[in-house]
């Protein structure tokens, strides 16, 4: 029997991080409800063993379940029978395992029915889930839309939606339409009030709905006549039970195709408000997409494990000229990098979710009582430093995805071409990732202002002073040179004053950040668990390449070379 999360003791390592104690302390308010739920932890280390018994469900499910329905998944794919979504068979009988397994509602409070865990530990399961099979990962991960309702909706609808999510039933997010894509501000979806009928009623068409027949979404609409902007723009709760919207077609996508993606038509579909008018897009779409793009990350780094663990085995059994390949340096060194951005990129990941837990818990907190002045402070700190991991581990995370789902391809040789392999539903599924939920472009967009405000360089020189192994001061004075060429690079830019300027390199200094930040995570665990010294080598040495090049770049580019690149 294969559990994917036994398998794996790279993710105990992060289970067991040093800030997991303030984020148990603060998720379980110091135990309070030990009495009144028979479930509820007791102490630190009765809420790390809950979560290591939950995940350790979730790998014996992916293992044993959702991985080996992966390719019948993918033959079979969802259709639409009259106006509705019918899943493939064995998306069925995934959501069927975990449903009964209680592992919705993960992140949802004890008195909703949820598990009351933080986004740790359920990003954790979604980057389990996503090596089994991403797709999937799409319709299962979504439940994480009800942390929006628990966040910004009124106890009224917190009580009458969250306990259907954490008895099984899927969710949605509603944002786009044939003419808004990544342009939320364009939403024409109309969301009219009825006087007399004391509700709001939906009008329109939505495309590219992940998941868009689940049982609740959360939809952004306009509901201020006359606008044209994110003011005019609310965010609705719609309930399936309720009818007014069919499903137009299933988009016939290049991967993840047991997820269906819909367009969805809108005909007088009754909606609750959720939270306050004109906020939909400003407050609500942006905190949930923030999450959006963490289960993305998850996905991305999900995929990369699988990747990885097909072109190892593949490599390890393969043989060519009396050897196997994996003896031959093309192949291991290809290997090892696709391990080291592996660990790199889930590092990464699992930082930014400690630092959405200790924010996120405050602000949940603070509705509950008055903060303490360091406490708000701690919630500041944390909650700048979400924002700014997030897009950095969106877009690397999900370019890593497909440059390790690319290489394990290119170990399989010609058999990698084959559907024989998973290694070719692999690469299809990864291309998503770097797409959806804000493209790596948007996600530059979204980090550079951290760049050029200095905020990636004040979190890498606080890396810089942490305590680590006397066996790794070399790397670590290698990424002490890296991050002074990082500045003046950066420095440089900024000094010309030139907007299109410093936007054309934005990617470039935005990666040399990231490259800086996960070599200096990788130390950190290195000097935790020695099992990560051989990526945190490979990956200095590729990251050291990488930043030089785009030094040497930037370096070399003058302003006025922007003419030659202009169409």
């Amino acid at each position: 029997m294969a559990n994917y999360y036994l398998d794996n003791t790279d993710l105990k390592h992060h289970l067991t991080h040093p800030l997991m104690k303030r984020i148990v302390e603060l998720k379980e308010r110091n135990f309070t409800e030990k009495d009144k739920y028979d479930y509820a932890p007791v102490d630190y280390e009765d809420t790390i063993d809950s979560y290591d018994k939950v995940l350790e469900i979730v790998g014996e499910i992916c293992g044993d379940i959702i991985a080996p329905n992966a390719e019948e998944i993918d033959q079979e794919g969802p259709r639409v029978v009259d106006g509705r979504v019918e899943y493939a068979s064995g998306t069925v009988r995934n959501l069927d395992a975990l449903v009964k397994a209680g592992l919705m509602g993960i992140t949802l409070p004890r008195k909703y029915g949820g598990l009351n865990f933080p986004f740790l530990p359920y990003i954790m399961a979604a980057d389990i889930v996503s090596r089994a099979d991403a797709g999937f990962t799409n319709i299962w991960a979504l439940q994480d839309c009800a942390e929006t309702i628990n966040e910004f909706a009124s106890e009224e609808q917190k009580s009458k939606f969250l306990p259907r999510v954490a008895c099984g039933e899927t969710m949605a997010m509603d944002l786009t339409e044939p003419d808004a894509g990544s342009d939320l501000q364009a939403v024409m979806l109309k969301a009219t009030y009825s006087e007399t009928d004391n509700c709001w009623y939906l009008n329109g068409v939505k495309r590219f709905i992940t998941n868009g027949d689940g049982h609740l979404s959360l939809v952004l609409a306009r509901s201020e006549d006359g606008t044209k902007d994110a003011r005019g723009l609310s965010m609705f709760i719609y309930d399936k039970n309720d009818g007014g919207v069919t499903v137009r077609r299933i988009e016939n996508k290049m991967g993840i195709k047991g997820s269906p993606t819909c367009e969805l038509v809108f005909k007088n579909a009754r909606a609750e408000l959720c939270g306050d008018r004109k906020m939909g897009l400003i407050k609500y779409v942006m905190s949930l997409m923030n999450g959006a793009r963490l289960g993305i990350a998850a996905q991305s780094v999900g995929i990369s494990e699988a990747a990885y663990r097909e072109a190892l085995e593949y490599a390890k059994e393969r043989r060519q000229f009396g050897k196997a390949i994996i003896e031959f340096p093309a192949i291991y060194e290809m290997l090892s990098v696709m391990k080291a951005k592996l660990d790199a990129s889930r590092s990464l990941l699992y930082e930014t979710c400690r630092f959405v837990d200790i924010y996120k818990t405050l602000a949940h907190i603070s509705h509950e009582r008055k903060l303490e002045p360091e406490e708000r402070n701690e919630l500041k700190k944390y909650q700048r430093l979400a924002d700014s991991f997030t897009p950095l581990v969106k877009g690397m995370g999900s370019e890593f995805s497909n440059q390790n789902a690319y290489d394990c391809v290119q170990v399989h040789g010609g058999s990698g071409f084959m559907k024989d392999y998973a290694c070719e539903r692999i690469y299809r599924d990864a291309r998503i990732t770097s797409i959806y939920e804000g493209t790596t472009q948007l996600q530059v967009v979204a980090a550079i202002r951290f760049v050029t405000t200095g905020a990636y360089l004040a979190q890498i020189r606080e890396y810089e002073k942490e305590n680590i192994s006397p066996e790794l001061i070399t790397l670590r004075n290698k990424l002490i040179e890296l991050t002074d060429l990082y500045e003046r690079t950066v420095n440089a830019v900024i000094e010309t004053k030139d907007n299109e300027y410093i936007d054309f390199h934005a990617r470039r200094m935005v990666e040399m950040a990231g490259h800086i930040i996960m070599s200096y995570l990788l130390l950190l665990d290195t000097t935790r668990e020695s099992s990560f010294r051989r990526s945190a080598d490979v990956y200095i040495n590729y990251a050291e390449g990488e930043i030089q090049k785009n030094a040497k770049l930037i370096e070399a580019f003058d302003v006025e070379n922007l003419a030659n690149y202009r169409m």
